[in-house]
Formats: structure tokens, sequence, C-alpha cells
């Protein structure tokens, strides 16, 4: 999923409702045409994967109509959750996508699994134990079939919040501390992640006018994470992401996972397909080499978190690794 330098640069094809809905409102549809939503995502591919490391793809429409147009020398994470969450009273439940697995992602070639959980640490007993006991479940699955578990989380309001959304964005009325109360749960071992996926703490666009105190929050986030970790956008746009990776990188992480900070400006001319691929191989391109140059120059090496530094690759580094490496179980 890195770079050989141990930098993460991974662009976000798997999303489902941020770009099915504005599809399905610009042609006056209930529903988006399978075609268009399919077609965006394969010209994402086409134009942007040469600046990515690795590109996240979902089984609905990203890998079934696209995953020819990805070189197979880039990374291929695939999303195992599904983006219909049930909202209860006591806040929302996260699922796996139907007839999909991570057996199924590792057998189809993957290099990782990702997943997104929403999590607010004051939500109802019963959500939160059954958002944790969705974690662990693909964590002890990722590790019995050997794929990295890569972890999204995401705060989201409860029904008696004022600001109120179904939509993946960013909420703006979010406090840090129920970020990285979720952070510091999930990075538990009883999870088994491997790399994080985070949000920042602080909203992007609040993050110039507070900046001491964002610095704060990215550096706890951080070191609450355990293991390497990496930004989401979140619907930021160019500039708030680049302040949000420039904190994010003085607090140790190792790259992003992004994609509407890098493609929304393109996607706003849809459904003219020809604009929208000119400003994705124009603009969006040149934005992802900004942001892999800020990422070059201040991202930690995975292989420099304190996690894995000074690890060998094989333990214990001799021949009697094979005897204890562990095995997988169908």
């Amino acid at each position: 999923m890195a770079d050989d330098d141990g930098r993460f640069k991974m662009l976000a094809v798997d999303q489902r409702p941020p770009i099915k809905g504005p599809i399905a409102k610009a042609r006056g549809l209930k529903e988006a045409p399978y075609l268009d939503v399919a077609m965006f995502k394969r010209m994402l591919i086409e134009t942007l994967q040469g600046e990515a490391t690795a590109a996240l793809l979902d089984p609905h429409y990203a890998y079934p109509f696209a995953i020819d147009a990805l070189s197979p020398r880039k990374g291929l994470v695939v999303t195992l959750e599904d983006s219909i969450f049930h909202e209860t009273g006591q806040g929302r439940l996260s699922s796996e996508i139907d007839h999909w697995s991570v057996d199924k992602i590792k057998r189809l070639g993957g290099d990782a699994v990702k997943v997104l959980i929403w999590y607010r640490p004051d939500a109802g007993p019963d959500v939160l134990r059954a958002q944790k006991d969705f974690g662990k479940r693909i964590g002890e699955h990722c590790a019995r079939f050997d794929i990295p578990f890569l972890l999204e989380l995401l705060v989201y309001p409860l029904a008696n919040d004022a600001e109120q959304t179904r939509d993946y964005v960013e909420m703006q009325s979010k406090r840090a501390d129920q970020v990285l109360e979720s952070v510091e749960e999930f990075a538990k071992p009883d999870y088994l992640v491997d790399v994080f996926k985070l949000e920042s703490p602080v909203p992007a666009a609040m993050i110039k006018d507070r900046a001491y105190e964002a610095q704060r929050l990215f550096d706890e986030m951080g070191k609450l994470a355990g293991r390497p970790w990496v930004m989401l956008s979140a619907g930021a746009g160019k500039d708030d992401f680049e302040t949000v990776l420039g904190c994010a990188y003085r607090a140790g992480a190792s790259g992003f996972l992004a994609g509407r900070a890098i493609w929304l400006d393109a996607f706003d001319h849809f459904p003219d397909w020809d604009r929208v691929r000119s400003d994705l191989a124009g603009e969006a391109v040149q934005y992802m080499r900004a942001i892999n140059a800020l990422t070059d120059a201040q991202a930690r090496p995975w292989f420099e978190h304190p996690l894995h530094a000074g690890q060998p690759m094989a333990q214990p580094a001799d021949a009697s690794f094979r005897i204890v490496y562990p095995e997988a179980h169908a």
C-alpha cells in the first residue's frame, strides 16, 4: 500500500452515497444509474492512479467495472462495510456488505481490508457493544486470512444533537474528545488493527484559527493510535485538507487515504464527461502531486513507527520463524 519509502499515498474510489447522490440529482432520478457511477470510478482510476501508491475499491462498482484499469503495481485495498448503516435511537450500527467477506477480498488479490465503523463513545450501550463486536470480528477474520486490517473511524450525530445528517460529511460540531476516545478504544489489541484511517479531531475549516490546540490534539491522536495511521479527507476542500495533512504529519502520520478532496471539484462538472476527465487529468493530478510532495517531505515512514521500528520482517529472524508464524484457518 505504501511507496518504497514507506509512505501511503492512497486514492479512495470506494465512495457510494457521495457519488451516487450527486449523480441521481444531476440526472433527476431517484437512483443513480449503475453505468454513470461505474464509469466515474473507472475514470478516477485511469486518471489518478499514476500519482497513487494504492487504490481503495468497492465490490459494487469499482472492482467489477474497473479492476482491469488498475495497474497491478498499485496496492489494492477493498471495502468490506455496507454504506447503508442502521440508525437506531441510540446510535448507528455498521455491517458487512451482503455476500462479501474478508476471505473473498483475500482470494481476489486484495492487499488490505478496509472497514468504516461509525462510533460515538456516548452512544447507547447496546450500540457500543455491537460496534465493538463488529470491529473485533473483522480483526479476527483479517488475522485468520493473513491480510492487513485498515480501520476507518468516524463520529456522527446522535438523535439529540443539533447537527443532523446522514451524509458522509465531517461533523462541524464534533468534539475532539469523542474522536480521541474512539481511537483509544480501537487501538486496544483486541481489535487487531494494522493501520488506522482517521479524521481530524478538529473540523478541517477551523484548524487555522485553532492552530495550537489543533496540533496538540493531533499529537495526542497519534500517540493513542499506537500503529501507523493515515488521514481521510471527509470532503474537506483542497486547502483545508493540506492543513490537516500538515498537522497529521507533525504528529507522526504516514500518509493519506483520500478521495473527495482530490476529485470533488472535477465531479461538480458531471454529466459533462469530457470536462470531468479534463479536470481530473489536470487540476486533480496537480493536487495529488502537491500533497504527495508534502507527504514525501513530512510523513513518517510506516516502518519507522515505534510499533515496527527495529523489528525484523521475519520474527524471529532465523529459520525457526516458520514454526511460530500464524497459520490461516479457512
